[in-house]
Parts: structure tokens; C-alpha cells; sequence
């Protein structure tokens, strides 16, 4: 279900504060004031201020699945698919510094930020190697989940510190991840450099 603008607007406020503190209890007053809402808006939209930072956490993972899923359409080519993902979570941190920074900052504290990462994705990886598109022992997923996710959040961190342009820290991380897949080179690069669709709102 999509979150109400109230909700919408008190669950950035949020990440802009945690990506900034750190994990820190959130005083609901200063909350409130970031957000631009009443403090009653905070508590008539958030269940239990004391778990905001996992229930942010969890939003951030499932809105963006749900948003690369449905990016995809009549994709089927697992390593197009992963690739523009992985590309999708670089671009967006160059549009979005706020988000980006609190993935990079809690991706690999978080359990709900780890899911994020290892959720869908995990499953496409599967489908490449049935295919025989990828080529991976396959009690190693959970390695190469985490060489995915490595490799994403690291690109994300040099766009945010402004050491490369999203396009290119996209492209070339998705080109690496593919070739450690079993890709050939320039295969890899070609689908790393194809044209990247809008990223979907949710429904």
C-alpha cells in the first residue's frame, strides 16, 4: 500500500535525520519540525516512534523493489535485468543524496536494508544460473548476493562523494557483476550500457 502524503512526508524527514545522525532516538518534536507537520500528524502516522528507524528501513526496501520490479516489464533476460537494477540503486542516490546516503550508511546493519539487497535479486540470480546465462556453484548464492550488493553500495558511495557520475559507476559496476558472472566481456558492457528506463512510482 502506498503511505499517505503525511506519511510520505514524515518517512523522508526520517531519512534525511538518520542518514545524517546515525541510528539516534528521533525527537518527535524536531521530527515534526523537519517534516513541516503538526507533532499529532507523527503520532496519528507513525505506529511507535520508538521503531521508526526499522519501520524506514523496511519502506525504503520494499518501495524500491516494488518499483524495479515493475521497471522490468517484458524484460526477461536475467542479466538485463540485473544489470539495470544495479543501475537503477546508483541513479537514484544521485537523484535522491538523502536516500542514497542512508543506504550506503545502514545497508549492511540493517536487516531490512540487507533484504533490499538480496531479496528479488536473489531469485533473478537463480533464474540466470537455470538458464545458463550465469555460470556459479550454486551453494555460493549467498557469496555472490553479497557481491552484488557490495559492488552496488560502493558505486552509490562514489557517486555521493562525487568521485564519478552516476552513468558511469552504474555502468561499470553492473559490467563487472556480470562478468564475474560468467558473462563475456563486452556482453557485459553492451547490456550495462543499454538505454535505462524511468524508474516506476509505486501503484
Amino acid at each position: 500500500m502506498k503511505p499517505s502524503s503525511a506519511q510520505a512526508r514524515i518517512y523522508d524527514a526520517a531519512v534525511q535525520l538518520f542518514a545524517e545522525r546515525g541510528v539516534v532516538p528521533v525527537n518527535v518534536s524536531e521530527l515534526a519540525q523537519f517534516a513541516g507537520i503538526a507533532r499529532g500528524t507523527i503520532y496519528n502516522n507513525v505506529p511507535s516512534p520508538e521503531t521508526l528507524f526499522e519501520d524506514v528501513a523496511t519502506r525504503l526496501g520494499v518501495e524500491m523493489h516494488e518499483r524495479v520490479l515493475l521497471s522490468f516489464g517484458p524484460i526477461e533476460d536475467p542479466a538485463h535485468r540485473l544489470a539495470n537494477g544495479i543501475r537503477f540503486f546508483v541513479r537514484r542516490a544521485h537523484e535522491d543524496r538523502h536516500w542514497g546516503r542512508f543506504v550506503v550508511r545502514f545497508s549492511f546493519s540493517s536487516e531490512s536494508l540487507r533484504g533490499m539487497l538480496s531479496g528479488p535479486p536473489a531469485a533473478d540470480l537463480m533464474r540466470g544460473l537455470d538458464a545458463g546465462r550465469y555460470h556459479f556453484d550454486r551453494d555460493k548464492l549467498l557469496s555472490v548476493t553479497s557481491m552484488v550488493a557490495g559492488t552496488t553500495v560502493t558505486a552509490m558511495f562514489l557517486v555521493l562523494d562525487g568521485l564519478m557520475t552516476w552513468r558511469d559507476a552504474g555502468s561499470d559496476a553492473a559490467a563487472l557483476v556480470l562478468c564475474a558472472l560468467g558473462l563475456p566481456q563486452a556482453e557485459a558492457a553492451a547490456i550495462a550500457r543499454l538505454p535505462l528506463p524511468d524508474l516506476p512510482e509505486r501503484d
